[in-house]
């Protein structure tokens, strides 16, 4: 076995399928590389020298600094020079990369420079090319996990920072500019942390997805989602439901749908002795466009780790479903709130996107909320008003924040009338900065669970008849979201209202 890594010099393409092709090859070798040399370490064997193995990356020259005639908000670049970024997973991303590479070809083939495709100087990590499977600690003594770090790259934090993504990166003179929002190792970070949180591998994560600050709202999603499995489609009556296969909870533990032939890995999950911090279901489409649902919990970290890294894989939309509390007197406990502006008390997102950076509201998403209420409510004209407000959510990462001194020198109750807020929670400003931040959709539709300025607190008995009566009709009202969404234009849905100056050409 050759020590040295595999090297594959840059190949021009002009056709996206070949330089896909050539980037899986480049990925598949490496990590055959190192999966080759960690085998020979665990059964003993020394290295003369380092063992190292390389991403591939994906570079485009630009010869001109015009826009190409496109309507689309991505998929070129904007200004003259070389632009490129390493890839990862190019299975897992394989239909993503590949509209990626046909877009710029598209945009920018008549200048003749093609695609390159090689070897990356970008070390591959040794814990990103371990399989899911492959557990080799307890094989090695103290000493040799010592020596591992000497022998085997391993993961560089200083390689995973989202200066891209936050407008802050400091490029070197003559570096090329960036085709993507997320390196190569970035991706790899959080693909391992999905599969830490949420107890699902990343190839089961949908285009759609749900946050959600309650348990409840999981538990009706996990029913609706194995009693459609238990159905087969019916030919008679065709449904937007039709197209979805397989249902899949933590653990990978995957239902296939009634009449839907089985795979071999489906019999691989199995059901977690304890559920993960924040577990994620799947409703899986065979396009991929279905919904992921996830129990984020309460809290502004826990929504911004689960965004963080739900970012990379490049969703169409997230939307914010949870309970919050009611500002106004107006308002009844179970009235809706649509979002159109956010209090950013939440803090988590400070250094990354400054408070001055307003977080505004997309037509897009707010239209498919409004209209899905009334869909599923049957209400319209002032009857739907009444059970639906829209206004400013205001989030704080103070849970206790009634506690807290209103008095001459301000306090929370004060700011938040100032703001003009109707509800108040702890993660859909999180959420939709996040959302801003790594240019992924974003809305939020909330239901007002209890008034604390008004006396009216969250007791046991009210608590079950409120979710009794609101979070069945609150989940289909998200569904129904998703539906409008998936059914009109995506190309819309990723617009120019998310993009900075300079973007990358990646959406």
């Amino acid at each position: 076995m050759s020590f040295s890594p595999p090297f594959f010099a840059p190949i021009v393409f002009r056709e996206a399928a070949a330089a896909l092709a050539q980037a899986q090859q480049i990925y598949s070798a490496s990590l055959q590389h190192l999966r080759d040399a960690l085998q020979r370490f665990v059964a003993g064997e020394d290295f003369p020298d380092k063992v190292r193995a390389c991403y591939p990356f994906v570079r485009l020259r630009s010869s001109t600094s015009l826009r190409p005639d496109s309507r689309l908000a991505y998929g070129f670049v904007a200004d003259a020079g070389v632009f490129e970024t390493t890839l990862t997973r190019p299975d897992l991303f394989a239909d993503y990369d590949l509209r990626q590479f046909e877009l710029l070809l598209a945009n920018h083939g008549a200048q003749g420079s093609g695609l390159e495709i090689g070897s990356s100087n970008q070390p591959i990590p040794l814990h990103f090319a371990i399989g899911e499977q492959e557990h080799i600690e307890g094989q090695l003594s103290t000493e040799r996990r010592r020596l591992m770090r000497e022998v085997f790259d391993l993961p560089d934090l200083a390689a995973m920072d989202d200066g891209i993504a936050n407008g802050t990166q400091d490029l070197a003179p003559g570096a090329p500019q960036p085709l993507s929002l997320f390196t190569a190792p970035r991706v790899d970070y959080s693909l391992h942390r999905l599969r830490h949180y949420t107890g699902t591998r990343a190839e089961h994560f949908q285009n759609f997805v749900l946050f959600t600050n309650y348990q409840f709202y999981i538990d009706e999603f996990v029913r609706m989602g194995r009693e459609l499995m238990s159905t087969a489609p019916d030919p008679a009556r065709p449904s937007e439901l039709d197209d979805c296969i397989a249902f899949v909870e933590p653990g990978n533990v995957l239902t296939r749908r009634v009449g839907c032939a089985p795979e071999p890995h489906d019999a691989l999950g199995a059901p977690p002795p304890r559920l993960p911090q924040m577990p994620a279901y799947h409703l899986v489409r065979r396009d991929r466009s279905g919904i992921t649902m996830i129990n984020i919990g309460v809290g502004p970290a826990n929504a911004k780790t689960m965004s963080d890294h739900i970012a990379v894989l490049r969703p169409h939309a997230w939307l914010m479903l949870g309970h919050c509390a009611g500002l106004r007197n107006s308002q009844q406990l179970g009235d809706y709130v649509l979002a159109h502006a956010y209090v950013r008390e939440d803090h988590v997102l400070d250094e990354d996107l400054p408070l001055w950076v307003p977080i505004p509201p997309l037509a897009e998403i707010q239209l498919a909320l409004e209209q899905a209420v009334a869909d599923v409510t049957q209400l319209s004209g002032y009857e739907l008003k009444r059970i639906l407000r829209t206004g400013t959510v205001a989030s704080t990462d103070n849970r206790n924040w009634e506690l807290l001194p209103n008095d001459r020198h301000g306090g929370p109750e004060r700011r938040f009338s100032q703001s003009r807020a109707i509800a108040l929670d702890m993660e859909s400003a999180t959420i939709a900065a996040n959302g801003f931040r790594f240019r992924v959709p974003y809305g939020t539709l909330l239901c007002v669970s209890d008034k604390p300025l008004h006396g009216e607190i969250k007791l046991p008995g009210m608590a079950d008849q409120f979710y009794r009566a609101r979070v069945d009709q609150h989940l289909r009202i998200g569904l129904r979201a998703v539906e409008l969404l998936r059914s009109g234009s995506l190309s819309q849905l990723h617009s120019r209202k998310l993009r900075s100056f300079a973007e990358v050409a990646f959406q």
